[in-house]
C-alpha cells in the first residue's frame, strides 16, 4: 500500500533560491574569474587578531555557557556605545540587540512586524536577502526605483498620497546591494518625515557603511526618526563566520524579537560574540583594521571601473563605487546579460545578471560586478575575457 505524503506549508509557495547562490555553484571552476559573489576578501580578515581574541575567550570556562536572547551583554554595550556615535544620541542598551547576522534580524523582523498581505516598499533592484524575507512572510510587495542618489523618496510619497500605506519601506541606505548608490542626506531626512507623518517602519539594512573610500557615509536615516529600525553587521569588516549581526530598534520592537528568537534559536553563540566584542572595542586597532580594507577595495573598485570604461566604452554606463563591494553597469547596446552569461563564463568571467535583482522593471541589460575577492590586474583581466565575450 502507497503512503500519503505530508504536505509542506503554504509559507514556501512562490519561493524560489536566490539566483545568485545558485550561480555561484556553476561558476566555481578555478579558471573562471568570479565577480558574481558579494563577498569579502578573506585575505584581509584578521586571522591572527581574532585568533587572539578567541584565545582570551576560551581561558574561561564559563565563556563556553548559553548566553541571553538579546546577545552577550558586553558586545551589546559596545554596539551601543558605536551607535550612539554613529546616530549623535544615546542608544540604550535595552534597544539593542544581536543577531545571527543581520540576515536574521531582518528575518525575525518579518515576522515581528509584517501580516500576511501587508505591503512592503522596496527599493527595485532590490537585495534579493530582503525579498526572500518579505515574500516568506506572505506580503504584498511595491517596488520604487534608484537613482543616483538613492531611493527615489518622491515616488513613495505618491504612492502614500494615492492612498498606499506600507508596514515597512526597506532600503540599503549606503553603497547599495546590487546598485551601488548612497541615498542622499536630503532622502534621508524626507524618509524619516515620512515614517513619522504616515506611521510606517523604515528598515535601513547598512552592512556597508564603514567601507567608504573618500569621504564617510552621511549621517544614518535613524539619526532622524524613532520609526527607523538599523540592522548592521560585523561581516564585512572583520569577518562573515563570526555571524555577529545587529540592530537598533525601540524596546517594543526589540522584545518581539527576542520572543521568536527564543523559538528559532534561543540565543546566538557566546564565543564569537565575545571575539567580536573585543576587536570591536580595540578602537585603535579597529581604525587602522577598516582603513587598510577601505584603500584595498578602493584600489580594487577604480580598477574595474576603469577597466570598463577603457573596454567597453560608451557601450556601458557603470557606477562610481564610492564604496561598498559592487559595481553596477548597464549596456547601452542592447545587450542582454542573461543571455552574455553563458559566453562570458566560457571566457572565464562570471558576473550576476540585473535580472536577479529584479522587482518592478527588467534590468535585462544590467549585472551586478563584485570587486572585493581580486586585486587591479586580475579585474582587468576579466574585464578582458567580459569584451571578448560581448564581441562575439
Amino acid at each position: 500500500m502507497s503512503s500519503i505524503v505530508p504536505s509542506l506549508s503554504h509559507r514556501l509557495d512562490g519561493l524560489q533560491s536566490s539566483a545568485i547562490r545558485d550561480l555561484l555553484k556553476l561558476t566555481e571552476r578555478p579558471d573562471v574569474i568570479g565577480l558574481a559573489g558579494g563577498l569579502p576578501d578573506e585575505q584581509l580578515m584578521p586571522r591572527d587578531r581574532i585568533a587572539l581574541a578567541a584565545e582570551a575567550a576560551l581561558a574561561d570556562r564559563s565563556r563556553l555557557q548559553y548566553t541571553q536572547s538579546a546577545g552577550w551583554g558586553p558586545l551589546r554595550e559596545v554596539l551601543a556605545a558605536r551607535e550612539s556615535a554613529r546616530l549623535g544620541r544615546t542608544v540604550p542598551v535595552e534597544e539593542v540587540f544581536v543577531t545571527h547576522g543581520s540576515q536574521q534580524a531582518l528575518s525575525l523582523l518579518g515576522e515581528v512586524l509584517l501580516d500576511p498581505g501587508a505591503l512592503v516598499v522596496v527599493e527595485d533592484p532590490a537585495y534579493v536577502g530582503a525579498l526572500q524575507v518579505f515574500r516568506a512572510a506572505g506580503a504584498r510587495i511595491v517596488a520604487v526605483p534608484l537613482d543616483a542618489e538613492g531611493m527615489r523618496v518622491e515616488v513613495l510619497r505618491e504612492l502614500l498620497d494615492r492612498g498606499e500605506r506600507p508596514a515597512v519601506v526597506h532600503t540599503v541606505s549606503n553603497f547599495h546591494n546590487p546598485r551601488g548608490v548612497t541615498m542622499s542626506p536630503a532622502r534621508r531626512r524626507e524618509l524619516a518625515e515620512l515614517a513619522d507623518r504616515y506611521g510606517f517602519w523604515v528598515l535601513e539594512d547598512d552592512p556597508y557603511g564603514e567601507l567608504w573610500f573618500d569621504r564617510p557615509s552621511p549621517d544614518p536615516v535613524a539619526t532622524y526618526s524613532p520609526n527607523v529600525i538599523r540592522l548592521s553587521s560585523a561581516s564585512k569588516i572583520l569577518a562573515p563566520s563570526l555571524r555577529a549581526g545587529w540592530m537598533v530598534a525601540p524596546g517594543v520592537v526589540c522584545r518581539g524579537v527576542e520572543l521568536l528568537k527564543q523559538g528559532a534559536d534561543l540565543c546566538g553563540s557566546a564565543l564569537t560574540q565575545q571575539i567580536t566584542a573585543e576587536l570591536l572595542a580595540d578602537t585603535d586597532w579597529l581604525a587602522a583594521h577598516v582603513d587598510k580594507v577601505r584603500r584595498s577595495y578602493g584600489e580594487r573598485a577604480g580598477a574595474l571601473v576603469g577597466a570598463l570604461r577603457e573596454r567597453l566604452g560608451h557601450r556601458v554606463v557603470s557606477t562610481e563605487a564610492a564604496g561598498g563591494m559592487f559595481v553596477w553597469a548597464d549596456f547601452t547596446d542592447g545587450t542582454r546579460t542573461t543571455e552574455l552569461l553563458p559566453r562570458a563564463v566560457d571566457h572565464g568571467v562570471a558576473y550576476v545578471p540585473g535580472s536577479a535583482f529584479a522587482v518592478g522593471e527588467d534590468y535585462g541589460q544590467s549585472m551586478r560586478l563584485c570587486f572585493t575577492t581580486s586585486d587591479g590586474p586580475v579585474l582587468r583581466e576579466a574585464v578582458d575575457r567580459l569584451a571578448r565575450a560581448v564581441g562575439e
